[in-house]
């Protein structure tokens, strides 16, 4: 049972974790403002705000424009009072970023490695955390954790590759990834961090699915805000999904799936496996590359209608392709149209926020989250 001793002390938590979370979802606001959105009182907004100062975590920004009498001084988050690190690991490449807590990428560094389940190569992607760290100046008492973008199905906890069939890894824990990293680690599938870090972006967005469109389908379902794991941990496996019945075969031995016809290697397979060279010659008129791209669109547009059916709510399009997406939304949206049975819904469809490093990104985001909700 809880004392009555306990419960202001539990009451003071809670209300310096709303202010805070309050100030950082609005970016900047005055002490009024704080004390009339949360219901409190002014002068408990404002001591709560001199000791969120006091601990780093505030700082004053700033004049406000009046709206009678005095101008307030806005008060604002210290973006750099803690860090998190993210690291997406990939059949063929790592890419490690460090960011505050406004997600902004202090320090990052990508370089081009086989991915092997050897213990030298784990030790290499420590070595390299570290010398990011060490170039940030940052110190290692500031730095919250680091999460592991993986391809795979994870245990919920984020703390074993269940299976990874890119990777071809099983039951691989994430300590013998992280061994001698120093900082807290957590696994998280590869989709669901974009998907994060996309959804992390759009603060007034509560509901979307991802399709991350690399050289593997994967998604993110997020309801909430919260990410949709299923069950088993594989909600989002949209690549799985099936588009023609006894179809093109998929690397999980199947026939037909979402992968085989929408993966970014269904189009850089054409000019040598560079997704840049491929969209270079589509925007040139190239004959032969506007018919991959065609029928690469009409597979798309199927995919994308499930989901638009399946979820009703906003369509984030990110990986490899999300780079190149841009200019050819309204296509998508258009020939989604045609073959949609509820008018609207083509407007759901975006392209990706982020053009590089979304995973990564939403990787390191797995400690700062928490941080922010449970200050």
């Amino acid at each position: 049972m809880i004392s009555r001793a306990q419960v202001p002390i539990e009451n003071k938590q809670t209300t310096r974790n709303r202010i805070y979370q309050l100030v950082y979802q609005k970016g900047r606001i005055s002490k009024p403002e704080i004390a009339s959105q949360l219901g409190i009182s002014l002068p408990t907004a404002i001591q709560n705000v001199k000791n969120l100062r006091a601990d780093g975590l505030l700082k004053e920004g700033e004049v406000l424009d009046s709206t009678g009498g005095r101008k307030a001084v806005s008060v604002v988050c210290e973006k750099n009072a803690k860090f998190a690190i993210g690291t997406d690991i990939t059949r063929n490449h790592v890419s490690i970023v460090l960011i505050n807590l406004a997600t902004e990428i202090i320090e990052s560094t990508r370089f081009e490695i086989p991915y092997e389940n050897t213990q030298a190569y784990y030790q290499e992607v420590v070595n390299c955390i570290g010398e990011l760290v060490a170039v940030s100046g940052i110190k290692t008492e500031h730095i919250l954790g680091a999460g592991f973008s993986v391809p795979g199905v994870l245990t919920r906890d984020g703390q074993m590759i269940i299976y990874s069939h890119v990777l071809q890894v099983s039951a691989l824990p994430c300590s013998t990834i992280s061994r001698g990293l120093g900082f807290p680690s957590v696994l998280c599938n590869d989709a669901n961090a974009a998907g994060f870090a996309e959804m992390w972006k759009h603060k007034y967005r509560t509901d979307a699915v991802f399709l991350s469109l690399s050289d593997t389908v994967g998604g993110a379902i997020l309801l909430h805000n919260e990410l949709y794991l299923g069950e088993n941990q594989r909600g989002g496996e949209f690549g799985h999904m099936t588009l023609v019945q006894d179809g093109l075969p998929c690397y999980c031995g199947q026939k037909g799936c979402m992968d085989a016809y929408c993966s970014a290697l269904v189009l850089s397979r054409h000019t040598g496996g560079s997704l840049e060279l491929f969209f270079k010659k589509l925007a040139e008129g190239d004959k032969a590359i506007l018919a991959v791209w065609e029928q690469y669109l009409s597979f798309l547009t199927m995919a994308v209608n499930n989901l638009l059916v399946s979820f009703d709510c906003s369509l984030i399009l990110g990986g490899y392709l999300g780079e190149y997406l841009e200019g050819y939304i309204d296509d998508l949206r258009k020939s989604t149209m045609k073959i949609s049975t509820f008018t609207g819904n083509e407007d759901y469809i975006t392209a990706c926020s982020y053009r590089k490093e979304a995973a990564a990104v939403g990787a390191a985001l797995f400690f700062v989250r928490p941080f922010i909700k449970q200050l």
